[in-house]
């Protein structure tokens, strides 16, 4: 019976999919921990196949080369070298689970099921596991492991099942999504079930973007007194191998060097980067292009992609028209100068004229409104796409969360893209985030140190520049009203009447919500973005487009 242990806890960052090169990942890891003496290694949820695969799981073929790379990583074992904790699908005559394997002596020695499937927010697991049933403690090497997975934590029946039936220490691989906030969130769930198991718990946290999830890492572990044992660093990769020692009272974790884990704007800022970073990568692009207006959410998305990327990859073009004010020019290029990219002017006037004229006839007798507005915007989004198309590079669209929830972009036009770092973003939060850009530069950032964003960018008023003298308050109320609206709205789900308690005009949230509504179709349409809030458009709030459901004051 071993009366210490070290463990190893490999915070990754794997690719859907990519089960040949998380199988790759693990082994590095593997050998690394080895080197450091590990007895046994700790992967996060689903890590073989990356975390989370949605409808992929249901191919069968996906299912088998999983779990052969889950048979090939068991053999590594054999040797007597550390065992594995590995997060995997799972396939049995009963069906196919979420589960984790204890690998050890070269064999598949255990294999645990997730009881609890979230089935909420981001999460669709019902749709695609089997539940397991209450799980009991595995056996490495006379040390009774309990081997709950994210959601199984989240409430208190797995724990106590384990706790009932002799499990020492609680082991957590996890796949849990960033949003703001969710630090603390995690923080107190792990303490409510040592406080009611009296068992000291390792959470395993997943890092690194999946389409709309960013994961930020994280790990950390409390003994069974609440205190806490060590914790890693969020947003990047790491390997953190710690001591364990059975005593009197049972398993502790000796307490080591704990690396602060960054929050509020911070950590928004460094979850946008990182989604911004994986997606590209991830998905093979050499590069972005993004239209650089001379406003504040090109701006920030610019500075974002510099730091996600490095400035040599990231390509901006200014697209002036008649309406583009000296002011804006001077902006966007001081801006690209500051970030150190490739900045190029492409004047729209000759196509938008052109597509002016060719439409004159059939609009013969009607005013100019938003459609000859949306066609500039439109011809930008052409342009852009071209260059996409002709480079490679993936259009970056800058849109933010005030702006997609009532309708205040162009379809086609500048929702044009592949992906929006700021999607989830309010339009205060770019403010914040801007702000704090130019104050400090987080860590893992590639661009330039100091101000990134010039000073007028953030101070002026914002305006689409679609027509003469135009500015955003034309259409809506101050961004700090819009936002209070519809962080009530959406985040809240609040009744109009709640929100008109908050101080608001009722008809000013009547028309709010409205626009919430017809706006419905566009945001379907929109390019994924990083989840910030807990509730994104998207993965979280999924509303009919067909819907004539109207709250009232």
């Amino acid at each position: 019976m071993m009366d210490k242990l070290r463990i190893a806890t490999a915070q990754l960052n794997p690719v859907v999919g990519d089960v040949d090169g998380n199988l790759e990942l693990a082994l590095r890891a593997y050998r690394d921990a080895a080197a450091e003496q590990a007895d046994l290694v700790v992967f996060t949820e689903l890590f073989i196949t990356g975390y989370p695969p949605e409808d992929l799981i249901l191919n069968p073929a996906f299912q088998d080369a999983a779990m052969a790379a889950v048979e090939k990583l068991a053999a590594e074992t054999k040797s007597g070298g550390p065992g594995i904790v590995m997060g995997t699908p799972w396939r049995d005559e009963a069906g196919l689970y979420n589960a984790v394997a204890l690998l050890v002596d070269g064999k598949v020695d255990a294999v645990r099921y997730k009881a609890d499937l979230p089935n909420y927010g981001p999460f669709d697991e019902k749709r695609v596991f089997a539940a397991g049933p209450l799980p009991g403690p595995v056996n490495f090497r006379g040390v009774r492991l309990g081997l709950p997975i994210c959601e199984d934590i989240w409430t208190d029946e797995v724990c106590e099942c384990l706790e009932e039936t002799g499990a020492e220490i609680l082991i957590v691989p996890n796949g849990s999504p960033y949003w703001s906030g969710k630090q603390d969130i995690r923080l107190n769930v792990v303490v409510a079930r040592v406080t009611e198991t009296g068992l000291p718990l390792l959470y395993a946290n997943q890092f690194g973007g999946q389409d709309e999830l960013v994961f930020d890492g994280g790990s950390f572990a409390l003994n069974g007194d609440r205190s806490l044992a060590f914790q890693m660093p969020a947003w990047e990769s790491a390997l953190c191998v710690s001591e364990w020692t059975r005593g009197e009272d049972g398993w502790t974790c000796s307490v080591a060097e704990t690396t602060p884990v960054e929050e509020g704007h911070e950590a928004n800022y460094l979850a946008c980067v990182t989604g911004l970073r994986d997606y590209v990568e991830k998905n093979g692009f050499p590069g972005v292009v993004l239209g650089l207006s001379g406003g504040i959410d090109s701006a920030l998305c610019a500075a974002m992609a510099v730091d996600a990327l490095g400035a040599e990859r990231v390509h901006c073009i200014m697209m002036p028209y008649k309406y583009t004010s000296d002011e804006s020019l001077v902006d966007a290029k001081a801006c690209a100068e500051a970030l150190g990219v490739r900045y190029d002017i492409i004047a729209i006037s000759d196509p938008v004229e052109g597509f002016n004229a060719v439409l004159a006839p059939l609009f013969e007798g009607r005013e100019a409104d938003t459609t000859e507005e949306n066609i500039q915007s439109r011809a930008r989004g052409t342009l852009l796409m071209a260059v996409s198309n002709k480079f490679g590079s993936m259009v970056v669209t800058t849109g933010n969360k005030s702006e997609v929830s009532v309708g205040y972009a162009t379809l086609y036009g500048d929702m044009n893209g592949g992906f929006n770092p700021v999607k989830d973003l309010y339009k205060l939060q770019v403010y914040a985030l801007s702000g704090l850009r130019n104050q400090s530069m987080p860590k893992g950032c590639l661009g330039p140190k100091g101000r990134a964003i010039p000073e007028n960018i953030i101070t002026k008023a914002p305006s689409a520049e679609l027509r003469e003298d135009q500015t955003d308050q034309d259409s809506l109320p101050p961004y700090d009203e819009l936002d209070d609206i519809l962080e009530s709205l959406v985040e809240g789900e609040m009744s109009v009447s709640d929100t008109v308690a908050r101080g608001h005009d009722a008809a000013t949230v009547e028309h709010i919500q409205h626009l919430l509504h017809i706006a419905e179709y566009k945001r379907r349409q929109a390019a994924p973005g990083v989840k910030i809030t807990q509730k994104n458009f998207g993965r979280d709030r999924r509303y009919p487009i067909t819907n004539k459901f109207r709250d009232r004051a």
